[in-house]
């Protein structure tokens, strides 16, 4: 914002700061919301009764505000007409009947206590309610700062501002999907670690990327911005097959906001990726010269209890809940289930009208048995995991694909045998998140 939307506030009669320095503070520029960080210098007004300092923004505290509002311990002055707009929440607050209690907002002994926001988000949020045309075109250029549109969107979903809301998700969207695009760029660094080696820790370029994308999963659904969630879904269903952590990081992301296109792809990927145990619960009755006692250890326990949930513990285990851990036996023990019905009963498929006219379609249906019979045991598909139904079926629909011109099965048949491979594999596709419900939760439990 230009310095001349600065506040001006009266000095206290026994400052001692020359004009000079008072010059400086009050007209320093306040920075641009894609550039350097926003002032960090604040006017402060007395101790308040609870103890605590407030204080003035440097940004948003004018002169000729008409609303005081109070965010974490950072004062704002801002204009009712702007938080106004749009028949936001603030109308609604603003039409409230006071009666003969004194009007809340008029000053900065009474401001308006805003909760479960930060003083920076709230600040963000601000500057897209004053910023100009030239300046909101700043942040939706390469030198933008994702996390602002991911904190005014944030903002102004929860305040039913609806146009800024859909302007930022917009933004967000237009960023992620810019080519190149820069969240792509970073997701695909190369991995500096080895999750099988005792020392293996996520990197802090790797932490911020996660951190990023659970805010714009959990915001693209609080926003109902379908699109936002089908992009985001998608880049992190591709990125967590190169690292167990992001699976880790796509399955608690699915259970906690019942995310069925993610929830099954996610468990199975860390069910093939990684050894899992769950977080163990400290005894505080077991001595310290138990067996397997860690030294200094007071409960005689493995230091996995001090671990983390979706770290790497000391043996290369992903730590994981105990609910998770559940879901996972329980997909476990359904899909080597599915796989064993698969295996004895060869798919059905309708023979063509053609085929069943003559006495050919019992040479048709025996070369299909015997097929079917010869690969679902191969050693290609048995080297594969024993839950791995989707890629064993993979494999013999590769194998159907190479086996050329069966002498005793017609043009047709052959057709909807691959049909049915076909059909089967999106099945199993689709009843995925199924397969790792609770244990009692799938029909054939």
């Amino acid at each position: 914002m230009n310095s001349d939307l600065q506040g001006k506030f009266p000095r206290d009669t026994d400052d001692t700061d020359t004009d000079a320095e008072m010059e400086g503070l009050l007209c320093s520029p306040s920075g641009s919301l894609s550039n350097s960080p926003l002032p960090l210098i604040a006017v402060t007004t007395p101790i308040q009764p609870d103890g605590k300092i407030r204080k003035r923004d440097q940004s948003y505290y004018f002169e000729d505000g008409s609303c005081v509002l109070l965010v974490e311990d950072t004062l704002f002055n801002v204009h009712r007409s702007i938080l106004s707009k749009d028949s936001s929440s603030f109308s609604a607050m603003f039409s409230l009947p006071q009666g003969d209690n004194e009007v809340e907002g008029r000053s900065d002994d009474n401001p308006i206590i805003l909760t479960g926001d930060t003083a920076d988000e709230f600040r963000h949020f601000l500057w897209a309610l004053y910023a100009l045309p030239p300046e909101l075109s700043v942040v939706t250029s390469p030198s933008g700062d994702l996390s602002h549109l991911i904190d005014i969107a944030r903002v102004s979903n929860k305040y039913s501002l609806k146009s800024l809301e859909t302007w930022a998700l917009d933004a967000i969207q237009d960023y992620v999907n810019r080519k190149p695009s820069p969240i792509i760029t970073s997701m695909l660094l190369p991995q500096t670690f080895a999750f099988n080696s005792p020392e293996a820790t996520i990197s802090p370029t790797q932490a911020e990327i996660a951190d990023q994308l659970t805010r714009l999963i959990r915001l693209a659904q609080l926003c109902s911005h379908d699109r936002l969630l089908a992009t985001m879904i998608a880049l992190l269903r591709q990125l967590m097959t190169s690292s167990v952590q992001y699976a880790y990081l796509a399955m608690k992301l699915a259970d906690e906001l019942d995310l069925r296109t993610l929830r099954g792809a996610a468990y199975l990927e860390v069910m093939q990726k990684a050894v899992v145990v769950k977080k163990v619960r400290v005894d505080v009755l077991k001595p310290p010269n138990a067996p397997n006692a860690v030294p200094g250890d007071a409960t005689g326990l493995p230091d996995q209890h001090h671990a983390e949930e979706g770290t790497i513990d000391d043996e290369g285990r992903l730590i994981i809940t105990r609910a998770q851990q559940l879901r996972l036996l329980a997909g476990y023990y359904r899909l080597t289930s599915t796989w064993d019905k698969l295996r004895l009963t060869p798919l059905h498929f309708e023979h063509s009208h053609s085929c069943g006219a003559t006495w050919h379609q019992q040479g048709c249906t025996q070369s299909w048995l015997e097929f079917w019979k010869e690969k679902t045991r191969s050693d290609s598909v048995m080297n594969l995991g024993l839950a791995d139904v989707l890629g064993r079926l993979k494999l013999v629909q590769k194998d159907y694909d190479r086996w050329g011109s069966a002498t005793y099965m017609h043009h047709d048949c052959r057709m909807n045998a691959k049909k049915a491979i076909g059909d089967v594999i999106k099945r199993v596709e689709d009843a995925l998140p199924d397969y790792f419900a609770e244990p009692g939760g799938f029909e054939d439990d």
